[in-house]
């Protein structure tokens, strides 16, 4: 009969145990902002799946030290300082955005109707064209486009930083506007 070998998994190992909150969570020290968790600096407390698979090796938080928490206390006006100047060079970045206006080429029918739809990445990739970088899961729609026309979409960049952008979607050249006019 053979004897079962463990698999050792690299980086941080279970056995040690990570200091508990009130609610039997980990609590854990944030490096960075988490959206929809907390804010740089902030202790937090999360299960600890989360934060044994996510947080801790992304580099995202660490374990909350009283060291740590000491350390965060002394440089908070450095940190609030810079989470101030990201926020406003976001702010910027979103009104630049917003000024933008995008036009999509999709198959339609005479009645206006799309073929197929039009997603975030098809809004993605014409924003490239205008040399403007967001990621797929910065647009926020209430669902695929399907018709011609005029939408105002929503992006957003970071909590609290939103924005709005125009989307044309228009007949594909050489489909509906080809065919002329009879007078």
């Amino acid at each position: 009969m053979k004897a079962k070998t463990k698999k050792r998994s690299s980086g941080i190992r279970r056995s040690h145990r990570l200091p508990q909150g009130p609610q039997g969570g980990i609590e854990l020290l944030l490096i960075h902002s988490v959206e929809d968790l907390g804010q740089q600096g902030e202790v937090v407390e999360v299960r600890p799946g989360y934060a044994y698979n996510y947080l801790l090796p992304q580099g995202l938080a660490t374990i909350a030290t009283e060291h740590h928490k000491r350390m965060v206390e002394k440089h908070r006006s450095k940190l609030q300082a810079l989470e101030l100047s990201r926020q406003s060079d976001l702010k910027k970045r979103a009104a630049a955005i917003a000024k933008q206006s995008v036009t999509i080429e999709a198959n339609a029918t005479e009645d206006g109707h799309l073929y197929g739809s039009v997603g975030a990445a098809e809004i993605v990739a014409a924003l490239k064209k205008n040399e403007v970088v967001l990621k797929d899961d910065q647009i926020r729609l209430e669902g695929p486009l399907k018709e011609l026309g005029l939408y105002i979409v929503k992006f957003r960049l970071a909590s609290g930083v939103e924005g709005e952008l125009k989307v044309w979607v228009v007949p594909t050249v050489g489909s509906e506007e080809a065919t002329p006019a009879s007078v």
